[in-house]
């Protein structure tokens, strides 16, 4: 089997707000849209955003790596997005390197700092 490309589908209730999110806060570029499907670019990979949602909380297993986690998350929030857990750390005197949020539409997304 040949792959031709991988994309990964969450879903929303709102698509206009879900879009704006996703390209406002985390650069996504949009390269397709119409009325039941958006598609993303962010740092070279697909996020497809389907109509259709039920405003739900969901885990989504996305995990967004930047620079600051504590930044990212103060991104988020003022984005229209939630906190769902404090940024943390689990070495000492590190700066925190994962924090757990949800983007408007309730898709939980993780924030995540490179480490060592």
């Amino acid at each position: 089997m040949t792959v031709e490309r991988l994309k990964y589908i969450i879903w929303a209730k709102n698509t206009a707000r879900a879009v704006a999110f996703y390209r406002d806060t985390l650069g996504g570029r949009v390269v397709r849209e119409n009325e039941h499907i958006a598609e993303l670019e962010i740092a070279g990979t697909t996020l497809a955003i389907h109509s259709g949602g039920e405003d739900d909380t969901t885990w989504t297993g996305l995990a967004f790596q930047v620079p600051d986690v504590v930044a990212g998350a103060r991104e988020i929030v003022a984005a229209g997005g939630s906190l769902r857990h404090e940024p943390m750390s689990d070495e000492l005197g590190e700066p925190p390197h994962l924090a757990m949020c949800a983007d408007p539409e309730g898709n939980q997304i993780m924030l995540t700092r490179k480490r060592g």
